[in-house]
């Protein structure tokens, strides 16, 4: 008996076909490449250039003209510097026309040229921070005053460019070996991996207890499911100011109430001593996002099939039993997708840390720390490099839970 076997796609329909489905796929890989993949081939590219944010801005030759002395000694002077004050800048000219009405007095020196009102000067190369100052004795007719305005309001034309550090192709391996020296990275990395680990874990096992809670018919359901999702919702600047004010050493009511309840003798500083921030910010984290979880595991409880629950409760099965023989292996593929979803979230998590304590009290993690590379030091490319490692991180994280975790149907 044989069996059937598809087409192979070499025919003229098949190749139409699949000239058809590239062409209406191409504008998804077009939104796709520009939004996501060439940013992220742009990180990497950065990752391997050591630079600070000043090299943003390519070698360029600056001047400035200006009108001075008296009298006798009236002359226009030229100010013409490197912008950077290592990399050489090619092909440096300076051009300029003198104002009617001022006179050029005597000779310029090379490489400068006068040719009536008409300044030429072609200075080849100036070396990182070289800087030339070219003298025109003048004499004017009238107020030197009003011309010196005229004189310095003019602007000359100026060339000359140098190699861009962002654009040249010279790679260096300096960023990683910042990044990995010491034991700073490993410290950080262990703050990022608690955070996310207890965070994600938190929010889901939250999140499951609140769709227990609320998986039953009972008056106010309505009011208590969007009670629950304020945490969620809420804008994060306000929760945070809230929970700072809330825990604060010195007037906040936590801290008052727990002293006139005599549990503690003194003020305690939540978020500001070693290792209490690091767990009031992962606190903060299964607070303000297991409605997320709620949501997803609430509605995917409500879609089992009762007359199973119905059965187990003819044989005498406990609610324990319902829950864990009948519950969770039905719930076993949203809490797998939810676990990675919130897991490269809460790795990438920023803004939450940021608003509470800044990276301080050991709550440094890596996100933070591309943060503090790139703009509070001005190292971009270490920054670029520590973001770098986070994608690494997450893929290697998203290749274990695919290959070994994940047993679920399209997963």
């Amino acid at each position: 008996m044989s069996s059937a076997t598809p087409p192979n796609g070499t025919g003229a329909l098949a190749k139409r076909e699949a000239r058809l489905a590239w062409a209406l796929l191409a504008p998804t890989v077009i939104s796709v490449s520009l939004v996501v993949i060439l940013p992220l081939l742009a990180i990497i590219w950065i990752s391997f250039k050591p630079f600070t944010l000043s090299d943003l801005r390519p070698p360029a030759p600056v001047v400035r003209e200006s009108l001075r002395g008296s009298g006798d000694d009236l002359r226009i002077e030229y100010r013409l510097r490197n912008s950077s004050q290592e990399i050489a800048i090619g092909g440096v000219t300076l051009s300029d026309v003198l104002p009617e009405g001022v006179t050029p007095t005597g000779e310029i020196a090379a490489p400068c040229v006068l040719e009536g009102q008409d300044l030429f000067c072609d200075f080849g190369i100036l070396d990182g921070g070289q800087r030339e100052r070219i003298r025109i004795p003048v004499t004017v007719d009238g107020d030197p005053d009003a011309f010196e305005e005229l004189v310095e309001g003019s602007e000359p034309g100026v060339t000359g460019s140098g190699p861009n550090v962002l654009t040249n192709f010279e790679f260096s391996l300096e960023n990683y070996a910042r990044v990995f020296d010491g034991s700073e990275f490993w410290g950080v990395l262990w703050v990022t991996l608690f955070y996310t680990v207890f965070g994600t874990i938190g929010a889901l096992v939250m999140g499951l207890f609140a769709a227990l809670l609320l998986n039953k018919s009972f008056r106010g359901q309505g009011f208590i499911r969007g009670l629950y999702l304020f945490p969620y919702v809420a804008p994060v600047i306000a929760v945070a100011f809230t929970w700072v004010t809330l825990f604060d050493p010195f007037s906040g009511s936590a801290n008052a109430l727990l002293v006139q309840m005599g549990l503690s003798s003194e003020p305690i500083n939540f978020f500001g001593e070693r290792p209490l921030a690091l767990i009031m910010v992962t606190v903060f984290e299964i607070w303000r996002y297991f409605p997320l979880s709620f949501l997803f595991i609430l509605a995917r409880m409500q879609s089992i099939d009762s007359s199973m629950y119905e059965a187990a409760d003819m044989d005498g099965a406990s609610p324990f039993q319902k829950f864990w023989l009948l519950s969770i292996p039905q719930l076993l593929g949203i809490l797998s997708v939810l676990f990675l979803l919130r897991f490269i979230w809460t790795f990438n998590k920023f803004d939450d840390i940021f608003l509470l304590t800044g990276g301080n009290a050991g709550t440094r993690t890596l996100t933070v720390n591309v943060y503090e590379q790139a703009f509070a030091i001005s190292n971009i490319g270490a920054g670029a490099a520590v973001a770098v490692v986070i994608l690494m991180c997450l893929i290697a994280f998203s290749f274990v839970f695919f290959r070994f975790i994940s047993r679920e149907e399209g997963l």
